[in-house]
């Protein structure tokens, strides 16, 4: 049986994972909170992350930088001027939606990118009134979500909370360039919180206004974009596209990435467009069918991105939802900067004696986005077990494993249960330790919860020193010799 997105939001803030910030004063929209559950699900997959995109080079590092910048950065970047959304009110009650979000649901149409002018006329076009109240729509204005600050008394200085993480790396470029030996191509990758006074959030955390966002911004000479020394290895591999001809029929295909640098994407995109794709298939093990790259036309993409892939997953009452996008936004946020700051952003490479501004892509992703990914796939309302399964992948389950005495009135059976736990703990395989309710309680719980692998302790570990090992998916049991136990649950993660 199919879920709702309510269902999941209910079971989320029921055992710990993500529920409304504030929430004993009634909440704050687009605000959550992420409990112990949830907590250690997004840092374990933080942490995949990291592992696995700064293992793509050498010459990739992470930094860690402030969330508030000077106003200066975001004259240089183009926000001040242009991160707004297009919003729609009421002109009677106290209705109020983004636009293109509101049209969109209405008449089907995609309409990302679409002007006030565009939409206005979508809305006349079709007679649109507001949902409420049905009463007359004001006209589609255009709302600036950056969140202002002010630093200091007095003559406080004006600042704002960023609304991407990519602007850090960017004024920092020049730095780390040379603090790593001036080497391109260079990666800067951050983990950390951008800030969008979103019009109307909504659906849990996959429209907030304090985001978590992963981020892998690389520095390249333009001149090489042509080729990716690795992309022999890649070039058969098929991806899950949907292009721009395939809008139509609405229907992905799937390409090689040969294929799709005979139709003019060059290599060192499309090797990125295969990196992307087998951390959500591979890594995250997200159903094939359920990912796809979706190609941004002209009027979607920003005007800075020369090419444009939004990364999509398909989840429940939602279908395909952006994760995340892979954009190709050449030298206007180091020249940019190089034009406000007056400090140079151009780089001599010794190699070939080349002077230039280098050109950015960069690999962006939402860890909220994905965290909720991750649950709504994972979640399996079980009716043969009476209790949810959260199928979570082992590397991203808050718990591995656990451990259980069989009950909690005999001390030599808790003594041996106590001393599973510690032999574990050493291991770093940090278990959920439980001794209350029946073993079929406890086991249901360690399902809801996404627990891999239940570790029992009975009666007869007491003479044989040996234990039962249960799998969550398939609740098959092994009888594993404690001694052995640390290294057999190693080989299963």
């Amino acid at each position: 049986m199919t879920h709702t997105a309510q269902d999941l939001a209910i079971f989320c803030k029921k055992k710990g994972f993500i529920y409304p910030s504030s929430e004993i004063y009634g909440g704050l929209a687009g605000l959550y909170d992420y409990g112990h559950l949830g907590t250690l699900l997004k840092h374990h997959f933080e942490n995949v992350w990291r592992n696995y995109f700064l293992g793509l080079d050498r010459n990739f590092f992470e930094i860690d930088t402030a969330q508030i910048m000077h106003e200066s950065v975001f004259k240089a970047s183009g926000h001040l001027e242009n991160f707004s959304d297009p919003t729609v009110d009421c002109s009677k009650c106290n209705f109020t939606e983004r636009a293109d979000h509101f049209v969109q649901q209405v008449t089907k149409q995609r309409t990302e990118g679409f002007s006030p002018e565009e939409l206005n006329s979508l809305i006349g076009k079709h007679q649109l009134t507001c949902p409420k109240c049905k009463s007359k729509l004001k006209p589609v204005t255009a709302v600036n979500m950056m969140f202002p600050l002010h630093l200091g008394v007095g003559t406080a200085q004006r600042a704002f909370l960023r609304p991407e993480t990519a602007q850090s790396p960017y004024v920092n470029f020049k730095l780390q360039y040379e603090l790593q030996r001036k080497k391109l191509p260079l990666g800067l990758a951050l983990i950390g919180k951008a800030f969008r006074n979103e019009i109307s959030p909504r659906n849990l955390t996959l429209r907030l206004r304090e985001i978590t966002q992963a981020e892998l911004q690389i520095f390249f000479n333009p001149s090489t974009i042509s080729k990716h020394p690795l992309f022999s290895s890649v070039k058969n591999y098929k991806l899950r596209v949907l292009l721009e001809e395939d809008r139509k029929k609405n229907q992905p295909v799937e390409r090689t990435a040969a294929e799709l640098v005979k139709r003019g994407l060059p290599e060192f995109y499309v090797y990125h467009l295969v990196v992307i794709q087998k951390f959500y298939v591979d890594l995250l093990s997200i159903p094939l069918a359920k990912f796809r790259f979706y190609q941004l036309d002209d009027k979607e993409k920003a005007f800075y991105n020369k090419y444009h892939f939004d990364f999509e997953v398909e989840l429940a009452d939602h279908g395909f939802t952006e994760m995340g996008g892979l954009h190709y936004r050449t030298d206007h946020d180091l020249g940019g900067h190089q034009k406000i700051s007056k400090q140079s952003m151009e780089v001599l490479e010794e190699a070939t004696g080349e002077r230039f501004v280098p050109h950015v892509l960069e690999l962006s992703l939402g860890v909220d986005r994905t965290v909720y990914a991750l649950l709504d796939l994972a979640y399996d309302d079980d009716k043969k077990r009476g209790n949810i399964v959260l199928h979570l992948p082992s590397s991203f389950t808050p718990f591995f494993c656990a451990v259980f005495p069989l009950v909690k009135n005999k001390e030599e059976v808790v003594t041996k249960a106590e001393e599973v736990d510690a032999l574990l703990r050493r291991h770093n395989l940090k278990p959920f330790y439980d001794e209350v309710a029946s073993i079929g309680r406890r086991y249901a719980r360690a399902d809801e919860i996404g627990i891999k692998y239940c570790i029992t302790i009975d009666f007869d570990s007491l003479t044989d020193n040996a234990v039962t090992v249960r799998d969550r998916d398939t609740t098959e049991q092994q009888r594993v010799a404690i001694d052995q136990l640390a290294g057999y649950l190693e080989g299963l993660r």
